[in-house]
């Protein structure tokens, strides 16, 4: 694969930590050493269908290309408004875009894991040469806004990319372990007269020491897995693009990497945690910034509930 064009959309309202402090037991200097978190972008006036689209069609005019061109769409998104239709198939109908089109929910890794599928389509289809991946989310949704733990962590937005044949991927490396409790969200179906089993409705759950336990040790194994597997090292790596959860997180890996804080590029301080999100829309800044250079290596590695890692090396020859 190749990446030929990337895109973002993030709500118009900024959410400072300040802002919560007015009904939540919290404050910005405790939000901030916790997490790196100074506001975050929520939902209000628009939905996730605009965010989807304005990311969408930024990818495609970086791409140089037109919503007829795409072969395939990857959506990842973790829940929105509708159970279905997918997020994929609403938003082929905002773009006009004319192909097959899948939703996938690999959580805050779910940008990797369509990566994986990309690769594969466009390794072993013919007849497909441009995947658009969309990643959506509106974590803000499924928080409980009456408790500081998980609400003041999560931010709203979308992140796009194009891609097309090429040889840039170096390696690719996915895990995923059945741990529920650390992470999970909960949602009722409708009731039926012949349903007895009691059933649960919660918000998002966090236990906020076991998650930073698996984010780290399992990142740290699935870049150490990429290294061995691209024949680099970790010096090789011009730009580290991690999961934008939490800065002590991104600061941990960075330190047992042993790397300068230079190759972890961060936005975590003005969007909080866009989940699946949050790597295409640093990617996007970067690009558009001017920052990775023709040539870079990027490594990417995500993780999320399930629990599910990814991690990816590229070069980036996006010119």
């Amino acid at each position: 694969m190749k990446i030929i064009g990337t895109g973002k959309a993030l709500p118009a309202l900024r959410v400072s930590n300040d802002m919560l402090a007015e009904f939540l037991d919290t404050s910005d200097e405790w939000i901030r050493t916790r997490t790196g978190i100074k506001e975050r972008r929520l939902l209000s006036d628009e939905d996730l269908f605009d965010l989807s689209r304005i990311a969408a069609n930024e990818a495609l005019i970086d791409a140089g290309i037109s919503a007829s061109d795409i072969d395939y769409m990857i959506c990842s998104n973790v829940a929105n408004n509708y159970v279905t239709p997918s997020l994929s198939c609403i938003l082929q109908g905002l773009i006009h875009a004319e192909c097959p089109c899948i939703d996938i929910n690999g959580a805050c890794s779910g940008f990797i894991y369509a990566l994986d599928i990309a690769e594969s389509f466009l390794k072993t289809k013919d007849d497909i040469n441009n995947i658009l991946i969309v990643c959506a989310e509106e974590p803000s949704r499924f928080t409980n806004w009456n408790e500081r733990d998980t609400s003041v962590l999560f931010g709203d937005g979308a992140g796009a990319v194009v891609l097309t044949k090429g040889d840039d991927l170096l390696a690719m490396q996915l895990s995923s372990q059945s741990k529920v409790e650390p992470l999970y969200y909960q949602r009722n179906l409708e009731k039926t007269p012949y349903n007895k089993k009691p059933e649960g409705n919660a918000p998002l759950v966090m236990h906020g020491k076991d998650v930073y336990k698996l984010a780290v040790s399992s990142s740290v194994l699935d870049i150490n897995s990429i290294f061995k597997s691209a024949n680099i090292s970790a010096d090789d790596v011009d730009y580290f693009l991690l999961h934008q959860a939490n800065i002590r997180i991104i600061d941990a890996i960075r330190q047992q990497l042993e790397q300068p804080e230079v190759k972890f590029p961060h936005n975590i301080e003005n969007y909080g945690n866009t989940s699946s999100a949050s790597i295409p829309i640093l990617l996007d800044e970067l690009h558009k910034s001017g920052k990775i250079e023709e040539g870079d290596v990027l490594l990417l590695s995500a993780f999320g509930a399930g629990f599910t890692t990814g991690a990816c090396a590229l070069r980036w020859s996006l010119s």
